[in-house]
């Protein structure tokens, strides 16, 4: 296979992008916390549905950036 005859030297010089991900998926965790909780007390205070839905989008949200954490928790832990 082609792949086999590779003459770069990325292995050597690659570096992990977990480090911006992290920050991404912080940002996205915080974000999302607000969203949701702003959005909650909209929908407590006018009644109206779609605020409801709002904050469940802003809840998946912030559940997809914590279970991220927790990957790239491990993935830096086992090195």
């Amino acid at each position: 296979m082609w792949l086999r005859d590779r003459q770069g030297t990325e292995p050597l010089t690659a570096r992990s992008p977990l480090g911006a991900r992290r920050a991404l998926s912080l940002v996205a965790l915080v974000a999302g916390l607000a969203a949701a909780i702003f959005f909650v007390s909209r929908a407590m205070s006018t009644g109206q549905e779609v605020w409801a839905w709002e904050a469940a989008v802003a809840a998946v949200v912030a559940i997809i950036a914590a279970v991220d954490l927790a990957v790239i928790r491990r993935r830096r832990s086992h090195g």
